[in-house]
């Protein structure tokens, strides 16, 4: 069921259910900037072991494979635990049956000249889609099995999936994503164009798979061992990572805002939907929906900083204090001389209280395509911010980023413990609220 508006997170949680002999399973592959990191550094204080999984790698013909020996003692160095080496990479985008093309070089005659006039062979699609799915389930019945192994007499169990992407490698699509997502003037492109070629509706449906329906799989396959470890007395709680917006403090009040256009929205919502689907089973499954940070994925979106940046103001308007006075000195040493951060800030507030950005701000509506104008100020406010630095590499939005992933990593490791909602948002107040508690 839809969500008509967002409920959010309005306490801190506490940990009242994980320790030691415990196991945080990682569903998706650790990366140094990703928001999992928050989540297994606090299961990891907690005395929690953690199992994770690999999405596998490609050979040089495009088959794919475990982890070598060497990749997987740096993954598990990384992760600091077991990863079970059996590939779960996700999404349909290289899977075809026998002697037949798959989606991703059905692309190869795709250009920037003809691509919104490209069509697909969506016979063949679904018949990849099937046997992409196929292979993923199968592979995924083989990690349930190992897993069982590994956990022992652990009592409780935490499931946290971190799947999300699903853009398939069409050489033509960096040119494109560009122009939707950083193009101003003339080289502006509706991500409406998108959406409705051929080349979209096969982002969309790949994003589905990867993004959403592996949340899907991941509650039907662990079945048996969330069974099992209830029948003992246990727990067993899934999460997993959103966004739908956030609220943040524009004009001095908490408002939900959004990043525009986020393309993976509509997979987002597919993932609340698992979420739904399973609490109203009796299985405590629950979507975070996280503020805006840079990540490796994120940074194709130009601007999505933009929202991060207010959290400054929550700090101060949720407490202040030393610790808050910590953080804003280091961003405003991160700035050129002669630069305030209040400034900064100043700028930011311009851009969200714009005529141009109101329409945007329609939780109803969401995910919006872009506009022309909107586009225009996002990308313009953010190049002219990152402009203000010292240096281009260190920038305030980085040090923030940080300080959300493991604040928001605290919120979701308490509240799994004893959930109370399929879908929650993390907005400003209570990461900063975190951010200071600690």
């Amino acid at each position: 069921m839809p969500i008509s508006q967002p409920i959010a997170l309005q306490s801190l949680p506490e940990n009242t259910l994980y320790g030691s002999g415990d196991v945080l399973v990682l569903f998706g592959e650790l990366f140094g900037r990703g928001y999992a990191t928050g989540l297994v550094d606090a299961a990891r204080k907690a005395g929690m072991s953690i199992v994770g999984i690999t999405v596998g790698r490609r050979d040089e013909a495009g088959a794919l494979r475990p982890l070598t020996d060497e990749e997987l003692a740096e993954a598990e160095a990384g992760l600091g635990g077991r990863i079970i080496n059996i590939p779960l990479m996700a999404g349909f985008d290289m899977d075809a049956e026998p002697g037949q093309p798959n989606p991703t070089e059905m692309l190869s005659a795709m250009t920037l000249d003809n691509w919104q006039e490209f069509k697909l062979d969506w016979d063949g699609i679904a018949r990849s889609r099937a046997v992409g799915t196929a292979r993923f389930t199968s592979a995924l019945s083989q990690m349930m099995d190992v897993l069982e192994s590994m956990l022992g007499d652990a009592r409780n169990v935490l499931f946290a999936h971190t799947m999300a992407g699903g853009i398939p490698r069409a050489k033509a699509f960096l040119a494109i994503a560009n122009r939707v997502y950083k193009g101003r003037g003339d080289r502006y492109l509706s991500s409406d164009a998108l959406v409705s070629s051929d080349l979209g509706k096969l982002i969309l449906q790949n994003f589905d798979e990867v993004t959403a329906n592996t949340f899907g799989h991941l509650i039907d396959h662990s079945r048996a061992i969330r069974e099992r470890i209830e029948a003992a007395g246990g727990a067993v709680r899934y999460t997993a990572y959103g966004y739908h917006g956030t609220r943040i403090l524009i004009g001095g009040q908490y408002k939900w805002q959004t990043y525009t256009n986020y393309t993976q929205g509509f997979a987002k919502m597919r993932l609340e939907e698992f979420a739904q689907k399973a609490w109203a089973e009796g299985i405590k499954a629950t979507v975070y929906n996280c503020p805006e940070i840079r990540t490796n994925s994120s940074d194709v979106f130009a601007g999505i900083e933009l929202s991060l940046l207010p959290l400054l103001d929550a700090l101060r308007r949720e407490g202040g204090g030393a610790v808050a006075d910590q953080i804003w000195d280091a961003c405003q040493a991160m700035l050129q001389d002669g630069t305030a951060l209040e400034e900064v800030l100043k700028r930011v507030q311009d851009y969200q209280t714009h005529p141009a950005m109101q329409s945007f701000y329609d939780f109803s509506k969401w995910p919006m395509p872009n506009s022309g104008e909107q586009v225009d100020l996002t990308v313009g406010t953010s190049q002219d911010i990152v402009a203000l630095h010292k240096d281009r590499k260190q920038l305030v939005s980085d040090l923030l980023s940080a300080k959300v992933i493991h604040a928001t990593g605290r919120l979701i490791f308490g509240n799994s413990s004893a959930p109370t909602e399929p879908v929650l948002w993390l907005d400003h107040d209570i990461v900063a609220q975190q951010i200071l508690s600690a």
